[in-house]
């Protein structure tokens, strides 16, 4: 979601000082949704700020640095292992269970390519 603009957000706020209406005409005036006016106006009167907030972070990725070693040494000694062998064997090393979805995104964000073995049928030698 995009974040409106100061210059929006301070025109709402004189609008609010001038007492120009109630929260809802002023989302209507300013094409905003209710919920932000409350809370611009909230953050205002408690703080004195109309800024937007910082971004609140997000998870913790599972494998970080210290563990992205082990994984690329896990890698080059079995480098055809599936991503499900590897979650395991990954597992098995550092006692954190990861998805085979994380372990290929992480993969391709070390750019860490895997060179699998092609399964190619024995030859069969014909007898006549």
């Amino acid at each position: 979601m995009k974040t409106y603009l100061n210059d929006l957000r301070q025109k709402i706020i004189n609008a609010y000082i001038k007492r120009e209406g109630s929260y809802r005409k002023l989302a209507q005036k300013f094409g905003v949704s209710l919920s932000f006016v409350q809370t611009l106006i909230n953050r205002y009167q408690d703080m004195g700020r109309i800024e937007p907030l910082p971004h609140g972070g997000g998870q913790k990725p599972k494998i970080n640095d210290k563990h992205s070693e082990i994984l690329q040494k896990l890698v080059a000694e079995n480098n055809d292992a599936t991503l499900e062998e590897l979650c395991s064997l990954f597992e098995l090393k550092t006692q954190i269970k990861v998805s085979r979805a994380r372990m290929g995104r992480t993969l391709q964000k070390l750019q860490i390519t895997r060179k699998k073995k092609p399964f190619m049928p024995a030859n069969k030698i014909r007898t006549e």
